[in-house]
């Protein structure tokens, strides 16, 4: 895809006087002005670079860069200075507001350059980026599958709150819809700490005691400290560890969280509220009613997404299978236990290399049959 650069000014006159200039060495878009811009960069966007004028009416240069900095991050931005305006353009600079200021005039040869250089910065933003989130990708699913080996149950339900927060997060049409998703896979990752009958009384709807519940509810903070280390998982970490907090606002007033990532803790928190509901048999329309009264102030677009999402359906021409038979990807209809009843996979989990091993393994030692009930697809 070509890189696109965004030229902004309030003189119509000098827009295209860079487009006649630079049009043959680079893709430019003009805008009159930076309300103007702000409201192209979505629909025309995105641009490798924005480089604008600092004197403008109504919004000069500095504010407009601060905007285009939180509206399109990626952007590099470069800001036209006249003399008089030196010292604001260095601020600009040392706050990180923009990459480079050009004085003006600037001449065509040092024009180029200068978005040559920042074409080259803005590669290597992408690629930090794209490095960054498959790393990450590759960490979370790592993280999945021990979950999944080490505490199916836990796994499972993670699996179904993933699904209802999936929904809600497109229901609202929240930006970068990963960060959810991603704290809903892990959101009972600090269950592998705890024994698994724990987790399998709280998930039946059975009672704890006292010392089993003071470690189930750690369970948030566990996760937290796993996972906070790992680049940009740090407000993923923070969503999770107040997943179970009736009100994330005043939550640990020494973390500064944005409204997005407390929105996300609030989500995931009805998630698990209504998912336990409905594991304890109550419908969907009851579920909503409870909810509402146990998280007040919940955004009602939260509860009706999550009633509008169709339950789960087994999967379709369930089979019965041999261990060698098993292929990655095989839905289990059926939670499989051991002989002495201990969740080796739960029903609706998804077939695993770490998981058939993990089979196999109690195949060979005679603690589950060899034979199991799957289904080749799971239908939503």
């Amino acid at each position: 895809m070509t890189e696109k650069i965004l030229f902004v000014d309030d003189e119509p006159i000098l827009l295209q006087g860079y487009e006649r200039l630079l049009r043959k060495e680079f893709q430019i878009t003009t805008a009159v002005g930076g309300s103007a811009a702000l409201s192209m960069i979505p629909h025309l966007g995105p641009f490798a670079v924005v480089l604008s004028d600092m004197k403008m009416p109504g919004m000069d240069g500095i504010e407009f860069l601060r905007k285009v900095k939180t509206l399109a991050p990626d952007s590099v931005r470069i800001m036209l200075t006249g003399a008089s305006e030196l010292q604001t353009a260095i601020d600009a600079v040392n706050e990180g507001c923009i990459f480079r200021f050009l004085s003006k005039p600037s001449n065509k040869e040092i024009l180029i350059r200068t978005l040559n250089e920042a074409l080259e910065q803005h590669r290597l933003i992408i690629a930090e980026r794209e490095l960054l989130e498959e790393t990450l990708r590759g960490t979370v699913y790592v993280l999945s599958e021990i979950l999944s080996v080490v505490s199916p149950a836990a796994f499972s339900r993670a699996m179904r709150v993933r699904r209802y927060v999936q929904h809600v997060v497109a229901s609202l049409g929240l930006g970068s819809p990963w960060k959810f998703e991603v704290a809903a896979m892990m959101s009972q990752l600090g269950c592998v700490t705890l024994a698994p009958d724990t987790i399998e009384t709280v998930y039946a709807g059975g009672e704890l005691s006292p010392q089993e519940q003071a470690q189930y509810i750690n369970h948030p903070r566990v996760a937290q400290d796993l996972l906070k280390n790992i680049p940009r998982m740090e407000p993923i970490a923070w969503m999770i560890a107040h997943q179970y907090e009736s009100s994330t606002t005043d939550a640990d007033s020494d973390e500064v969280e944005s409204p997005d990532v407390c929105l996300g803790a609030r989500i995931i928190r009805a998630a698990l509220t209504f998912d336990s509901l409905l594991r304890k048999g109550h419908t969907r329309v009851e579920a909503a009613h409870y909810l509402t009264k146990a998280c007040p102030g919940l955004d009602k677009k939260i509860v009706e997404a999550m009633v509008e999402l169709e339950p789960e359906v087994n999967g379709q021409n369930s089979k019965n299978l041999q261990i060698f038979e098993l292929e990655n990807g095989m839905i289990f209809d059926q939670d499989v236990r051991t002989d002495k009843g201990i969740l080796v996979a739960a029903k609706g989990q998804e077939v695993t290399s770490p998981l058939l091993l993990k089979l196999k393994s109690f195949v060979g030692k005679g603690s589950i049959a060899s034979e199991f009930t799957v289904s080749k697809r799971k239908s939503l």
